[in-house]
């Protein structure tokens, strides 16, 4: 029977139309501008070290500050400078391969006239640090930081059009071939997400021999067989905060076969910004490129004469959730676990795991804590002067996702403190 006409036009226009993988909802422009607003406020705390994430994830948006974003990366470019003119080496236990590749994707996208031998020094610096991760890798089997950093180096290089030693993407290619991208015995999706947006980027210069091409090919299809079957019930790829890279990788590999992966992924997303779970600068900066259909590849595409000053992003004007703490008391349990300390404190509602540690050692003499600052926030160094790596639980034995700046406890709840597996060693000698 023939086709009537309608069809026919129908059929013509689903070819010609292209499907967007991982569309935006139109209802969602309020809850966007709020994030992004969000984001240009923690550059105005200057007690913290400006964040090279948090300036990619602003120059990935279409609405821009121009003033704020100069400013913030003003504050960037004298850490840019700093680290050209510095030695080249890594203090054993300290390597800054992610730091490193953030700050040369920062100093992409801000189309900053810097001159070309401090832009010369980033790139030996960069290819320092990716040798002695290969170097580590050969001797150890592991690098010296992780490959989520190692992947974030290459794909930096890559965005600036600079060729990577074939044998460290080849430690790579290998590494998802072992199924080594984990963290505490888990799949591990955000730095899958990652090492996947490094080699698709590496696959297009086109610069490399073709059985490694071959290879490449082969870990990408892997790449996206895991993320994609790393979906939950909830629609998140891994967990809400793996999600905006791995839909950024999703987004860079293109086509329409993952079209319902990708669809629930943004639900998951736009559900966890209403309730107001991305408060963290690194993980809102992770999520801006998303919400406006893009990935950490595009910054190798900005073109900076596009960019416009958007006069109603400002600062200071309201937010949608912005997390207030209530007045309400509640109550939460804290336990450290090896140390006999089993105490419960009354705190303000919405207080965060920090301002209860706060609360905790202002309250008690046998508790006391130490922290770091990273670009994702404080981090928990130290535990009644023991040092090292701690889990952070909530009872009896759920993994935080969140930092201690991050997490806000409900009433009622018991964090757990738990050592890692080398300080048990410290408490069973």
């Amino acid at each position: 029977m023939a086709l009537s006409w309608q069809v026919v036009v129908f059929m013509v226009q689903a070819v010609i139309i292209p499907v967007k993988l991982c569309e935006i909802p139109s209802e969602s422009v309020h809850l966007i501008k709020s994030l992004n607003l969000k984001l240009l406020r923690t550059t105005l705390d200057i007690s913290y070290e400006a964040n090279p994430s948090v300036y990619v994830g602003l120059r990935l948006s279409e609405d821009h500050n121009l003033e704020k974003e100069e400013e913030y990366f003003q504050r960037l470019k004298a850490s840019i400078e700093a680290i050209s003119t510095s030695r080249l080496g890594i203090k054993e236990g300290e390597p800054k391969t992610g730091l490193l590749a953030l700050q040369l994707m920062a100093q992409k996208v801000s189309c900053d006239k810097t001159e070309s031998t401090i832009r010369n020094r980033l790139f030996t610096h960069m290819k320092y640090h990716l040798h002695k991760e290969k170097e580590s890798i050969a001797l150890n089997d592991k690098p010296l930081s992780n490959y989520f950093q190692i992947s974030l180096g290459i794909l930096a290089m890559c965005v600036n059009n600079k060729v990577v030693d074939r044998h460290v993407v080849h430690k790579l290619v290998l590494a998802e071939e072992k199924n080594q991208f984990v963290h505490g015995g888990s799949l591990s999706v955000d730095t899958e997400a990652m090492a996947g947006m490094a080699l698709l980027c590496v696959k297009r210069l086109n610069n490399y021999p073709r059985e490694l091409v071959l290879h490449i090919k082969k870990s990408v299809r892997s790449i996206k067989e895991k993320i994609v079957a790393s979906q939950n019930s909830n629609g998140e790829l891994g967990n809400l905060y793996s999600t905006p890279l791995a839909v950024q990788f999703l987004l860079a590999l293109g086509g329409r076969k993952d079209h319902d992966t990708c669809s629930k992924a943004i639900n998951a997303l736009m559900d966890g910004m209403k309730e107001g779970k991305f408060s963290n600068p690194m993980m809102m900066s992770q999520l801006m490129p998303v919400l406006f259909e893009k990935s950490y590849l595009d910054v190798a595409m900005v073109d900076c004469e596009e960019i416009t000053n958007n006069p109603l992003l400002i600062p200071g004007s309201p937010t949608i959730h912005d997390v207030v703490v209530g007045e309400e008391l509640i109550r939460v349990r804290l336990v450290v676990e090896w140390q006999n300390f089993n105490e419960t404190f009354e705190v303000p509602a919405r207080s965060s795991l920090l301002d209860i540690l706060k609360t905790a050692q202002k309250q008690n003499s046998r508790f006391s804590f130490e922290t770091k600052n990273t670009m994702y926030g404080p981090f928990l160094t130290t535990v009644n002067k023991v040092a090292g790596y701690w889990e952070l639980l909530k009872y009896p034995d759920i993994s935080l996702l969140q930092g201690i700046a991050d997490y806000r406890p409900e009433n009622g709840e018991t964090i757990v403190l738990r050592p890692g597996s080398f300080l048990e060693d410290f408490y069973n000698p």
